[in-house]
């Protein structure tokens, strides 16, 4: 926050907002008295507090309410005086309006103020979840970026994680059905058991059967509105050195190689099922094999990313929008995606997003 002599800019803004209904009171005050007594234009000074519960919290609000509440007795005691039925009338409306004002003013600010504190706990949660993918992993160059949807309290099931493994990476990206509690705890059991059988050595179909297992015995155990989740996942081997990506795809929106200014969906000829719907076996996933060459960027991401929309409701184009990509660096690719994804939906994502950019530049020498 910019800060100018030791007040900051948005106190400054208040301040000067604070004119307006103050300003209000005082004209009111000045026509009613200047006007003939059968004109009454009191109940005008309601709009100075209600005013004020705009931009300003409910001990301001109350004091200006007060304040009006004042106007309106000198106003009667000055024109008409106090014990007349209009003028008592109107002091009474004006009281009730301001104090209402003032406690939904004050609701609201203890509502903003709770909503604050889950929306930390909840970045926390995720925070510990979504450990920070390196930006190298052998030769592989990793860039990501996690976009949190705004209006949304609640943490999303948005999940990724990246492994080194002999002769390359092994990645993992997901988005679990429903958002809470619930499924940040799939989400969790699924990384833990990405990573726990990462490291084993085991063929591709053998792991993403394992991830299977783990969410489909995690779900089992949940309470009943649970148990129609489920999670869309990927799962990705990079070797070092073939110029190829090996990948399973259980559900999940394609991965997009850019490759020249072109772009292409990585689409699997035989797609498996969601992770956690029934048990699974290593024979009901197979992989396969697409070219990965060294001046070519992956881009994996959640459906958060595609289905964002703008004013009129369209979807984001996002094969559309990467057209004519050349670049090779993918720190550069998830600048621009996250620009404009957020300048299209104005600022305000409907679900969570995560995006991850993959390239593996040629060797040059020992490194």
């Amino acid at each position: 926050m910019r800060v100018q002599h030791g007040v900051p800019a948005g106190r400054r803004l208040r301040h000067g907002l604070l004119a307006l209904p103050l300003a209000l009171i005082a004209g009111v005050t000045v026509l009613d008295l200047g006007a003939p007594t059968s004109v009454h234009l009191g109940p005008f000074l309601v709009a100075a507090p209600a005013l004020t519960a705009s931009f300003a919290g409910a001990r301001t609000t109350g004091a200006v309410g007060a304040l009006a509440v004042a106007a309106q007795v000198l106003i009667g005691a000055l024109h008409g005086g106090l014990t007349t039925a209009n003028h008592e009338a109107q002091i009474a409306a004006l009281v009730v309006l301001s104090v209402l004002v003032t406690l939904f003013r004050y609701a609201r600010d203890r509502h903003q103020r709770q909503l604050g504190r889950v929306r930390q706990v909840a970045a926390a949660a995720q925070q510990v979840l979504l450990w920070p993918l390196p930006r190298r992993m052998g030769r592989l160059r990793i860039e990501s970026v996690y976009l949190a949807a705004e209006a949304e309290a609640e943490i999303g099931g948005d999940l990724y994680a990246a492994v080194p493994v002999p002769g390359g990476a092994r990645l993992v990206i997901g988005d679990v059905r429903g958002k809470g509690l619930a499924a940040i705890g799939e989400a969790a059991a699924l990384i833990g058991a990405f990573r726990g059988s990462a490291y084993r050595n085991l063929p591709l179909p053998a792991v993403v059967a394992h991830l299977g297992s783990s969410v489909h015995w995690t779900m089992a155990n949940a309470p009943e509105e649970d148990l129609e989740s489920f999670i869309t996942a990927l799962v990705l081997d990079i070797p070092d050195d073939g110029p190829c990506v090996e990948l399973v795809n259980c559900g999940h929106p394609p991965p997009l190689l850019l490759r020249r200014g072109e772009v292409r969906a990585l689409e699997v000829a035989e797609p498996s099922v969601p992770l956690g719907l029934g048990a699974p076996d290593e024979s009901d996933y197979t992989a396969e094999r697409f070219a990965f060459g060294p001046d070519d960027v992956l881009l994996l991401y959640t459906d958060g990313v595609i289905e964002a929309r703008d004013r009129s409701g369209a979807f984001y184009p996002l094969a559309e929008r990467l057209a004519g990509w050349n670049e090779p660096d993918p720190a550069a690719l998830v600048r621009r995606l996250r620009d404009d994804l957020l300048r299209y939906a104005g600022g305000d994502l409907g679900d969570d997003a995560a995006v991850i950019a993959l390239s593996r530049p040629a060797r040059t020498g020992p490194e």
